[in-house]
């Protein structure tokens, strides 16, 4: 039997990872609205807890990641890094 995309089982991966973090941080600085409650809210705390995940996160996996895996950690990084300094 043939399942659609959405019931289909998620495939963990460092790159799903990344994402979940950066997903919490753009939540927290107010980027993108809650979907829960549609709402923008700015939490600088979180997001910068977040950001300090993915700076372990790349400390602790340095020489342990693809060049693919190393460049997404890296770009959205800089990217939440840059994001961060215009909430502040």
């Amino acid at each position: 039997m043939e399942q659609n995309q959405t019931d289909q089982k998620l495939e963990a991966s460092i790159s799903l990872l990344i994402m979940s973090i950066a997903s919490n941080a753009s939540l927290a600085m107010g980027l993108t609205p809650d979907p829960q409650t549609g709402k923008t809210e700015v939490d600088k705390h979180l997001a910068q807890f977040n950001i300090d995940l993915l700076l372990v996160l790349k400390d602790k996996t340095k020489n342990n990641l693809s060049a693919d895996e190393s460049g997404l950690l890296n770009y959205i990084l800089q990217d939440l890094q840059m994001k961060f300094i215009q909430v502040k």
